[in-house]
């Protein structure tokens, strides 16, 4: 335990990736992060011991079920799969890391726009022997679609079992190619391919002597190098209104605040900002992170803004930057990841959340649907289903403040949820 905490101290001052394992049934998404979490000390003894002794195991030659680290349903461990979003942290010296370990199969795909949906990075599992035809699964494409649907900077494919494939460079450059052809398919700019093996470890934390043709860096190594920056632009600032701090009302020193966290933009005191819907103008006089006055926030900071004067402004109200005019609108259109097993009903309103911001919509028109297996969007006048995703036109019931998701988040993502049964019903990503 406490070389754990000593790994995880030591990169206190390093950058944090956020990534997503994806792939289809039985890729190795859950191994292969239970390796990861092995070979970078990450796991505790008494875990391994748990595990060794579990009577789910499946492991061949009485090997570690690493699978068992994260699959921790009693359902999950019966059944072999992944059913549930699982997260699990580790550190090396280079980075911390947050691995969200997303379901295979197509009915839990909402559970992975779950995960994925605060990703940085999303490492897409290919068994090499089920695609040595060069042959992609389903999954595979769809998960691949999700990604860029939601915008993750960085795409890794590992391709995975390399070892029951005899490490056949020609396999590898097979998979290689159709993912390419995928790639250029979803628009994917970028991405990264490794070979490996999971359950023996090759290519995970160590180079592996078994494919010398491979001249990349393991995956580990891989990951430990994407840049995670976050964007800085001072006029893209958002800041959602998450709840007004009082104190002492009625005396001389009383005190007035706006608690909530600041996205995609720095602050300084002095700057001039914008109260969105009502469109006052406003300076901070003062920025708090906890009880500390500080003089500049910087994105994801928790903190608390004073302004140079009092206005009308609450929960759900929006500040910006006075120069930024982000549109405030009631009518948009948006891509919407249907989750809820209810289909989409047009002549139903549901609740709307962005950030802390809550009001109601209607969807008044299904404009296109993606077609997971062409792999591209076909107009569509009918409804969405659990796990369909479609472009839609929405009305709310009050003006919102909109950018499109590609470029600010904060205000380009949303959920709808079901009035009648609180169920989330859909992820909204708006496109202007």
């Amino acid at each position: 335990m406490n070389a754990i905490n000593e790994q995880w101290q030591a990169a206190s001052d390093t950058s944090v990736l956020r990534l997503i394992t994806a792939g289809s049934v039985d890729d190795g998404k859950s191994t292969l992060i239970g390796r990861l979490l092995l070979d970078s000390k990450g796991v505790f003894a008494d875990q391994l011991k748990a595990i060794a002794g579990s009577k789910y195991t499946r492991a061949p030659d009485r090997a570690l079920d690493l699978a068992l680290l994260t699959d921790g349903l009693e359902a999950e461990r019966e059944q072999g799969i992944t059913i549930d979003v699982a997260y699990r942290y580790f550190a090396t010296p280079a980075r911390k890391f947050i691995v969200a370990d997303a379901p295979g199969h197509e009915q839990y795909t909402r559970n992975m726009v779950t995960g994925a949906s605060t990703a940085d990075a999303a490492v897409i599992l290919i068994d090499a022997s089920r695609a040595s035809d060069g042959v992609l699964l389903p999954q595979t494409k769809r998960h691949s679609a999700l990604a860029r649907l939601l915008g993750l900077r960085h795409i890794v494919v590992a391709v995975n079992k390399m070892d029951l494939v005899g490490w056949d460079q020609a396999v590898f450059e097979r998979i290689h190619a159709a993912y390419r052809d995928l790639a250029e398919r979803l628009d994917i700019p970028a991405f990264h391919i490794v070979p490996l093996s999971a359950l023996s470890g090759d290519n995970v934390v160590q180079r592996s002597e078994r494919a010398p043709w491979y001249q990349g860096p393991p995956l580990l190594a891989l990951l430990e190098s994407l840049p995670v920056d976050p964007v800085r632009d001072q006029d893209q600032a958002r800041f959602f209104v998450q709840w007004v701090i009082r104190h002492n009302g009625s005396g001389a020193d009383a005190f007035r605040g706006y608690a909530g966290q600041l996205q995609g933009g720095a602050w300084r005191v002095g700057d001039a900002l914008q109260v969105l819907p009502s469109r006052e103008s406003v300076r901070i006089a003062g920025l708090l992170r906890g009880a500390r006055a500080v003089d500049q926030a910087l994105p994801g900071d928790s903190i608390t803004v004073v302004l140079d004067r009092d206005v009308d402004l609450s929960r759900g109200d929006v500040l910006v930057n006075a120069e930024s005019q982000p549109s405030l609108d009631k009518d948009f259109e948006a891509d919407l990841c249907w989750l809820d097993q209810q289909a989409l009903n047009p002549a139903r309103l549901y609740w709307l959340k962005q950030g802390t911001r809550l009001t109601q919509v209607r969807i008044q028109a299904v404009l296109t649907r993606r077609d997971i297996h062409e792999l591209r969007s076909v107009d569509w006048s009918g409804t969405l289903a659990m796990n369909d995703i479609g472009r839609v036109r929405l009305r709310a019931r009050d003006p919102l403040v909109l950018d499109d998701y590609d470029t600010q988040r904060a205000t380009g993502a949303f959920i709808l949820i079901d009035t009648a049964t609180n169920q989330t019903a859909a992820a909204g990503l708006v496109r202007r």
